[in-house]
């Protein structure tokens, strides 16, 4: 694989890259940085999260792809696509380690999804408040019931109704 995971994402090249926070995956052969803040956060609670994160809801960060650069472990990703029940990278799907399993994210046509907890904010360090999540989407998939303030939508943020 060519340095460049695509022509959509930071080149490892590229000497205005800052990087501003960095994710590993588990074992530590995938890593990737990031150049600014999430345009977003949220916590997805649809069936498809819940089943390929083995857990009741999805908490992701959203990223540009331009602010993205994978620096290691390109060769041991895996992809799955979903809406086509394929091992290959179809946009949008999803993006794990081969070697430990983790989900690293979940990649669309022009955002990455990361997940928070793959980066690393520093022992005792508070997670950054542009990480934290604005809202609860798919929400009527709910499997538990989360009582907090954040609006609670039935699907995609702004494009279905608000429970």
């Amino acid at each position: 694989m060519e340095n460049r995971f695509g022509p959509e994402y930071a080149s490892i090249e590229d000497a205005v890259f800052i990087p501003k926070y960095k994710a590993t995956c588990f074992c530590g052969t995938v890593r990737y940085e990031v150049s600014k803040d999430p345009v977003d956060a949220k916590i997805c609670h649809c069936l498809a999260c819940q089943k390929l994160h083995a857990a009741p809801m999805q908490w992701a960060a959203i990223f540009h792809k331009r602010h993205v650069k994978l620096t290691a472990g390109l060769n041991h990703l895996v992809f799955f696509n979903s809406e086509q029940d394929r091992h290959e990278r179809i946009l949008p799907c999803k993006v794990r380690c081969g070697r430990c399993g983790t989900p690293i994210a979940d990649e669309g046509r022009r955002m990455w999804l990361a997940f928070p907890e793959l980066f690393n904010f520093g022992h005792h360090t508070k997670v950054p408040d542009s990480f934290k999540p604005t809202c609860h989407i798919f929400y009527d998939m709910r499997v538990v019931e989360i009582m907090d303030d954040l609006p609670k939508w039935s699907g995609h943020k702004n494009h279905s109704n608000l429970l």
